[in-house]
């Protein structure tokens, strides 16, 4: 990174470039800066490296707008749970009960992302470079739409060197067995440059809805091994075999930004929209729709949590010069 700290008028003037928002939670290690939005979704509002020549963004930073709208998808990148993706017309059974999620407020016709990303997250202990943000879902009895199980959630948000690290836990309260998936959806910078590096086996079709048909080859799967344009194909779509991780590059600005994460963060969404500027590669746990799947959870991700289990994984995202 560029170290702008032995000029601390300029850093400030950088730095000054930021959101103003009070309620948000300002991250810093040297030059790096993480801004924390708890009042909206638990989400990420900015990553960004402050130099003598303004801000230099690593996810899409949150609007003004956004931010007075508590609108989790103008972030840079915010938490999905208790699951990831669709389901199919919010409805879905396990263990023979039938589960509608419509009427929790989720405006999709397909329940969206789950529910935690809609809610205000709890601030915990923090310091200059990390903050801890508590979730808790306790279903009101008889509530249209409630996920219909209790559980707790958990991110240790925090700057690691340059790096972004997040650890994101899930625990079983609901005294019975628990579906269950998770993920992190970040924004990134698009450019016509930008382009997508990622080792990837196969790729979920999917039809009109964005809901998957099967898994099958597309021509993305070789050009994520190569490094895709972001422009290539028009994708809003989920990839299996994934290694865990994958690079986002700015060749013409000299700079990458690479994604690892633990398992079970096995399965990689890439959204790539043909006609907006709009740029997400997000690990998640599991495809979309894998509670009504017929595939075996090999293949479509998820799980269950037993009563009393806890799930953790870390997401890491890596900035380097080139």
């Amino acid at each position: 990174m560029r170290d702008v700290s032995l000029n601390p008028v300029r850093l400030a003037a950088a730095d000054a470039l930021a959101l103003d928002d009070p309620a948000l939670i300002a991250l810093s290690s040297g030059n790096m800066r993480v801004l924390v939005a708890p009042h909206v979704g638990g989400s990420i509002a900015a990553y960004y490296e402050a130099t003598s020549g303004g801000p230099v963004h690593w996810l899409r930073p949150a609007t003004q707008a956004a931010l007075a709208e508590r609108d989790p998808l103008g972030m840079g990148s915010f938490p999905l749970l208790p699951y990831c993706n669709r389901i199919r017309d919010g409805r879905f059974v396990f263990e023979g009960e039938a589960i509608d999620l419509n009427g929790d407020g989720n405006r999709y016709a397909h329940a969206l992302h789950g529910h935690a990303w809609r809610r205000a997250w709890r601030v915990g202990q923090r310091s200059a470079h990390a903050v801890e943000l508590h979730f808790e879902h306790d279903p009101a009895p008889d509530a249209p739409g409630e996920w219909p199980f209790r559980y707790r959630a958990e991110q240790r948000i925090e700057l690691a060197g340059d790096g972004l690290r997040i650890t994101l836990s899930a625990h079983n309260l609901a005294g019975r067995p628990m579906p269950f998936g998770m993920g992190h959806h970040p924004y990134y910078p698009r450019t016509p440059q930008t382009r997508v590096h990622a080792q990837v086996q196969g790729m979920w079709h999917a039809d009109r809805e964005v809901l998957p048909t099967h898994l099958g080859p597309h021509p993305a799967v070789d050009a994520l091994r190569n490094g895709m344009s972001a422009d290539a194909y028009d994708l809003d779509n989920n990839f299996a075999g994934w290694s865990r991780n994958a690079t986002i590059a700015w060749p013409d600005e000299g700079r990458q930004l690479t994604l690892t994460a633990q398992a079970p963060f096995d399965h990689l969404v890439v959204f790539a929209p043909a006609n907006q500027a709009l740029l997400c590669v997000e690990p998640v746990t599991n495809t979309t729709d894998c509670f009504n799947a017929d595939d075996t959870p090999d293949h479509v991700g998820g799980c269950v949590l037993m009563p009393d289990e806890a799930m953790t994984a870390t997401v890491n995202w890596t900035p380097q010069r080139i």
